[in-house]
């Protein structure tokens, strides 16, 4: 993800260009353009550079801060911070605050962020009553960063009850070190852990490198660039990804619940369905279930959810995304992982760094320039 803020500080490299063009990932079944459902965005709070936010106990939703900071989303808008880390953090690059999650029990909340040596870090704390306990902070996982850009940081609990965690290939721009390719690394991948399994945690036993001594045996799939949202449909379980792009193209890629792990999403081979750099195919890519160029001012894909809520009858079962750079909010209509229709949802999130959930499957857009918004019935 690149991370600016709204004084149009540019924090990583911005592609300036036209609009926004939606292609499939396969030239047999192409998308059509559908009747975009009617929606609209009702700004619900402002926030200091939020950038990910979860569901939380009683259908509370918690919003993270950049700078370190946590607070609970309420009527009169958010509270003051339950969690405070900005004192072991950085923003410079693409650092900060990245990712929130709660396990299924909302009896830990787990953080992830990169620490001010650039490490990304997973901590986790106790939940009772629906407090944070401080006292019970422990660090579950770290991965050192090379550079200070694609750290990923995303972090998800999913159907299966394991925690997933997604990270970037490592920065600067290309794969310089090929982590994408490599199992060696958990940079450039999706991994997925037991964090009350073990200390810091164990390897479920089904993950699908645990009998490769060459490879590491958290990694779920590979090949990523810098998948800076993924999240589980609440319907299916199905996996989807949001994998920010090198210089042309961003894609979306898509795994079904019954998949056992080990695809391979190409990068730094491959650059959505093409080779970068005269790279070579994969034998066993795995090529996204969607990609758009960069025609427009499309920079950046933010993954988001595939809609769940009551709210929009419409929009029931789309996968609604943006994209950093063009903000315009997006709805693809899916089937068994392939594209049948694209719509345009006739709103702007601003610069949208994330999408939020809400216990009832209702969305928020955050806008890193500090809005939050949720996604209404027009």
């Amino acid at each position: 993800m690149k991370v600016r803020t709204r004084s149009s500080a540019i924090i990583g490299t911005l592609a300036l260009v036209a609009s926004l063009a939606l292609t499939t990932a396969s030239a047999d079944e192409p998308a059509t353009t559908q009747q975009a459902p009617k929606v609209a965005l009702t700004k619900v709070t402002t926030a200091a550079n939020p950038t990910a936010g979860t569901a939380g106990p009683g259908g509370s939703v918690w919003i993270a801060e950049r700078a370190g900071t946590v607070r609970v989303l309420s009527k009169q808008g958010l509270g003051a911070p339950v969690l405070d880390i900005s004192k072991e953090t950085t923003t410079d690059g693409e650092r900060g605050l990245l990712g929130i999650a709660f396990d299924k029990k909302f009896a830990h909340l787990y953080i992830s962020f990169t620490n001010l040596e650039g490490t990304s870090t997973v901590d986790e704390f106790a939940v009772r009553n629906g407090k944070i306990r401080p006292e019970t902070r422990r660090t579950v996982l770290t991965q050192t960063q090379p550079y200070s850009n694609h750290n990923g940081g995303d972090i998800k609990f999913g159907p299966d009850g394991y925690l997933y965690i997604a990270l970037g290939d490592g920065g600067s721009g290309g794969d310089p070190h090929g982590n994408g390719q490599k199992l060696d690394t958990l940079l450039g991948k999706l991994l997925r852990i037991d964090p009350s399994g073990g200390k810091p945690y164990a390897i479920p036993e089904d993950n699908p490198f645990v009998d490769d001594p060459n490879a590491k045996d958290e990694i779920w799939a590979y090949g990523l660039r810098n998948p800076w949202r993924f999240s589980f449909d609440a319907g299916t379980g199905d996996l989807l990804i949001g994998d920010v792009g090198q210089s042309n193209w961003e894609e979306i890629d898509w795994a079904p619940a019954d998949s056992k792990g080990g695809e391979n999403y190409g990068w730094s081979q491959m650059e959505g369905n093409h080779p970068f750099r005269g790279g070579t195919e994969p034998a066993n890519h795995v090529p996204p279930a969607h990609e758009y160029d960069r025609s427009g001012l499309g920079c950046s894909v933010t993954g988001g959810y595939v809609y769940r809520g009551k709210a929009i009858p419409a929009l029931k079962g789309q996968y609604v995304f943006s994209d950093y750079c063009d903000g315009t909010i997006r709805a693809l209509q899916m089937k068994d992982g392939k594209v049948t229709g694209a719509s345009d949802l006739g709103v702007n999130g601003g610069e949208v760094i994330s999408f939020v959930q809400g216990g009832k499957g209702e969305l928020y857009v955050l806008d890193i320039g500090g809005s939050i918004s949720r996604i209404d019935p027009a």
